[in-house]
Formats: C-alpha cells, structure tokens, sequence
C-alpha cells in the first residue's frame, strides 16, 4: 500500500485520469495507455501483484492496446478508399456537373458546386450536364451524361 491507497486504485485511478487527458487533448496515443492503465488497477486488485508484476503487466497491456488500437484506426488500404486523398480534385470523379460555356476536346468551363472549372471532353453544350470521368492536371475530362443513368 502506498499512502493507504492500494496500488490498483492508483493504477484505475491513473488510467481514468489518462483517459480524461486524452478526452481534452484527443490524438488516440493517450487512450491506449490508459485503457492499458485500467485494466492493470483491476488485475492488481483481483490478483495482489508486486510493483514488478504490475510493471510488467502494463507494458504489455500497453504493447496490446496500442497494436489493436493501430489496427483500428489504420488508414484505408485499397485504392478506392484513398481516392484524393492527397489530390482532392479526384474526389470530383463520378460527379455529374452542369456546362456553362460549350465543352469539346478544346476546352471549355463546368460549374462545380460553387466553383467553375476548366474542361474538355464532351461535346456539350452550355446547359447540358456532363459526368466528370477523370482529372488532367486542373482540367476536368467529362463526358455527356448517358441516358440510362438519368432515369
């Protein structure tokens, strides 16, 4: 006992505290440790282990959190979930987007959203809707929409 205080307590008591810090500064490093910190206060206090033990246990109930929390929270690996990720403008692909100046293999300029933007593709003419199928630098490439996807 140190100060009264069982040293599974300090353990719980120090892992909700971590877990509190993580709630003010959320980064998801802070939850893995003390969940890892929690669950160390109750087998100590199921269990009476010693300092050395108990340091022991939380290495590797921090080791174990942090690698499923890792496993968790892992960025997409396919490339269809990474779509504009660091290229926003592939995020535009699929969209179907509304011609303001006539669009042909030359050029011409589609509004997106609030936005307009450079194009070529097409033919369409100015008030005709087009779906973007790819992005060349900052020049969407559209095509006119087909009938069977209007319907």
């Amino acid at each position: 006992m140190l100060g009264g205080i069982e040293p599974g307590w300090l353990w719980a008591i120090g892992g909700v505290l971590l877990l509190i810090c993580e709630v003010i500064a959320p980064g998801f490093f802070l939850l893995f440790v003390g969940a890892a910190a929690v669950a160390t206060g109750a087998f100590t206090l199921l269990f009476d282990l010693r300092l050395p033990a108990q340091l022991v246990l939380f290495a590797i109930y921090t080791a174990l959190a942090v690698m499923l929390g890792r496993r968790w929270y892992a960025q997409p690996s396919t490339p269809e979930q990474q779509i504009g990720l660091n290229d926003p403008s592939n995020r535009l692909i699929g969209r179907t987007v509304l011609v303001v100046t006539p669009v042909d293999e030359h050029g011409g300029r589609v509004r997106v959203g609030d936005s307009e933007w450079s194009a070529r593709g097409g033919p369409a003419a100015a008030g005709e809707r087009v779906e973007v199928t790819g992005v060349d630098g900052n020049c969407l490439v559209v095509e006119p929409v087909r009938q069977d996807r209007l319907t």
